[in-house]
């Protein structure tokens, strides 16, 4: 699996658009579209953005070594919302 993939797969398991993941972590728009289409490889720094913030930490040890380890909170996207799904409520 390629970057560009990986990085497609944690944005939708975060049920997040390319746009609302470049603004959270402080990226340009274009240059992050550009690394999930492919057409552009991540820099470090850029790298170092996206998994420092809280929301993609998780992601980490996956995305660089294909390596998780839920105990200690390094999952893959597939695994990131699994049974969690919000549910809505109606108060009475």
């Amino acid at each position: 699996m390629f970057d560009n993939e990986k990085l497609k797969l944690i944005r939708e398991s975060e049920r997040l658009k390319v746009k609302e993941v470049a603004k959270l972590v402080g990226l340009n728009y274009y240059s992050y579209h550009g690394y999930e289409a492919g057409k552009a490889k991540m820099s470090m720094d850029a790298g170092k953005k996206l998994f420092k913030h809280p929301r993609f930490r998780k992601y980490r040890d996956w995305f660089m070594f294909d390596e998780i380890n839920p105990e200690i909170g390094q999952i893959a996207p597939i695994l990131a919302h699994n049974g969690t799904e919000e549910k809505t409520q109606t108060k009475k």
